[in-house]
């Protein structure tokens, strides 16, 4: 189970520290192009997100790495099952339901993340 938890935390953290990297760093009209919804949220919410996911992505390695407060890593892994409930409702509101196959992955990865963590941690 360690090693499974490891492999999925790690994947996700690799994900979430580039997606919400770019949310931080990137201006509205250089996410655009990848994120269409951006141009109906205000960039200080797109922001916010971003900072969720980079540290959704800390919470899921550091807490087990450490050894320190690792419930904090399901916490983590809880909070990115929601972010991905929330762009699941964004997409669908935006009538791009196509587009939520990669959300459908994420929150099951998350979500075994979960499941992972409460069995191992």
């Amino acid at each position: 189970m360690e090693i499974a938890y490891w492999i999925v935390a790690g994947l996700l953290a690799v994900f979430y520290l580039y997606a919400g990297g770019k949310k931080i760093i990137q201006s509205q009209e250089q996410l655009q192009p990848m994120m269409g919804w951006v141009d109906t949220m205000p960039m200080p919410f797109v922001r916010l997100i971003g900072v969720l996911e980079v540290l959704g992505a800390a919470g899921l390695i550091l807490p087990p790495l450490t050894g320190i407060a690792s419930w904090l890593a399901i916490a983590a892994a809880v909070g990115l099952v929601l972010i991905q409930v929330g762009a699941m409702v964004v997409h669908l509101r935006r009538d791009e339901a196509r587009l939520i196959g990669l959300n459908i992955a994420l929150l099951a990865a998350a979500a075994v993340a979960v499941w992972l963590g409460t069995v191992w941690l």
